[in-house]
């Protein structure tokens, strides 16, 4: 891509809410050239239903039904529902909203006669009016398991059920030997312009995208023709916004830090977007081969998230990848 020309089609590698807030400030700007690649290894059964967390919460979030103080579900839930499920003895840690099981119904039965998951999530973001493709990274089934000083554990029961308490020592993504890209991904990554990675935690967001067998193959071939890969910072000043990303790099035996995300995305980002709380770190991170991108990334409201996909953008738009 020629130097200071904003890439046209964008595909954004996604899950969880920094994700989902980035992707709607990418989809202001691009429309239906925004195709969002998002994590499925976290997807669980609850109650005898398909439940996709991170591909819902983005679904929400690009519709603009989003619960925006909760960063999950939807504006304005109830749960009667779930309180009748605990009163019959069901376990109530993964709560449902009533508007929400109807998505997991829906999803549910598709599945069940025979659907592609691909062709069920692009049917639910239709209906619900989203622009942007959300395309769900694989249709095989790949679900991510953590182990902690107990054990494996399924992801949600580490993530919802025990709040990220226990340390995490190791992850794996269970299925992955299977699971391969779909045309639908292979094509917009091959479509693409520019590639970002959200804000989203790296080994349980990200790594179970780039592990899908072709994908992390199709990226790099992008960048090989000139579409640059962007990577947004999801630690600032040693912390998550939101959710485990931070304790796991230490668990795991990473600086909790910019830096140490960055480190992750050596040899796979062309292009690292940091905070200006941790602007220090630059010629560190510059060190690695990465060109720096140094602005506000807290996306507090509507503005926050256009203003940073604007940077991103414009970022990715700079001209050619370092040597």
């Amino acid at each position: 891509m020629s130097a200071n020309v904003a890439p046209e089609r964008v595909v954004l590698l996604a899950g969880g809410v920094g994700g989902a807030r980035l992707a709607h400030g990418l989809q202001e700007h691009l429309g239906s050239n925004l195709a969002v690649v998002v994590n499925t290894a976290d997807d669980v059964e609850r109650h005898g239903l398909a439940v996709s967390p991170d591909h819902d919460t983005v679904m929400y979030t690009l519709a603009g039904i989003a619960n925006r103080a909760w960063g999950w579900g939807i504006e304005g839930e109830t749960f009667a529902a779930a309180a009748q499920l605990e009163k019959l003895g069901e376990e109530s840690w993964f709560r449902l909203g009533d508007r929400d099981l109807a998505t997991h119904i829906v999803r549910t039965a598709r599945l069940r006669a025979g659907d592609r998951p691909t062709d069920v999530a692009r049917d639910l973001q239709r209906a619900l009016g989203v622009q942007s493709p959300i395309l769900p990274m694989t249709d095989a089934m790949v679900r991510t398991e953590v182990r902690t000083d107990d054990g494996w554990l399924a992801f949600q029961d580490y993530f919802v059920r025990l709040h990220q308490e226990p340390d995490v020592r190791e992850i794996r993504f269970v299925g992955i030997e299977d699971a391969a890209l779909t045309p639908e991904v292979g094509a917009a990554l091959e479509e693409s312009d520019a590639i970002v990675i959200a804000p989203s935690n790296p080994f349980v967001s990200v790594q179970p995208i780039l592990a899908v067998a072709g994908i992390e193959a199709a990226l790099q071939t992008a960048r090989a023709r000139g579409a640059p890969v962007v990577a947004v910072s999801g630690i600032i000043g040693g912390k998550a916004l939101k959710g485990p990303a931070d304790r796991m790099l230490a668990s795991l035996g990473h600086d909790s830090s910019a830096l140490g995300v960055a480190r992750l995305y050596t040899g796979i980002a062309d292009v690292f977007v940091l905070d200006a709380v941790d602007a220090a770190l630059e010629p560190a991170i510059a060190a690695l081969g990465l060109r720096v991108v140094v602005t506000d990334t807290i996306m507090a409201d509507d503005a926050g998230r256009v203003r940073l996909a604007a940077d991103v953008l414009a970022a990715a738009g700079a001209g050619p990848r370092p040597a």
